[in-house]
């Protein structure tokens, strides 16, 4: 009995991927703006800290919480993160400033996110002439 000897077969193309798929277009197409920008993403951080601040301080019920980009120039040194003003009851926070001078020791969404809630904390005890850490102690008891 003779053998066949066996001669490899001229390499085919690859026409299919992985699990016979290839070349499929992704879910969204063509690309579509974010759903939430860093703006909504800072205002609804904002927000949330506010509601927590105001549900526990009866002094911040009816103070406002205001986002700007940008604070005003003046020639203090240094540029302004917030602004505690309790004679017209209004706080407001610096969005650009926030975002960009702070130093994160990991850029992601939650240290991100922790960064703003500490700001709108420091910029409340400033308003409320307290130390940041006596606002939310119930928050901070687990730790």
């Amino acid at each position: 009995m003779m053998r066949r000897r066996r001669t490899a077969s001229p390499a085919r193309p690859n026409r299919h991927g992985r699990h016979g798929r290839l070349d499929r277009s992704p879910v969204v197409r063509p690309p579509l703006p974010p759903l939430e920008t860093r703006a909504d993403k800072f205002d609804l951080a904002v927000g949330t800290a506010a509601e927590f601040l105001r549900s526990a301080w009866s002094e911040l019920r009816d103070v406002r919480f205001e986002v700007a980009a940008m604070p005003p120039s003046t020639d203090e040194d240094g540029i302004p993160r917030w602004s505690a003003l309790p004679d017209e009851k209004r706080i407001i926070l610096y969005r650009f400033p926030i975002e960009r001078l702070s130093h994160l020791h990991r850029d992601d969404d939650l240290h991100r996110r922790m960064m703003i809630e500490s700001c709108v904390f420091r910029a409340a005890a400033e308003y409320l002439d307290r130390d940041p850490w006596d606002l939310g102690p119930e928050r901070f008891r687990f730790f």
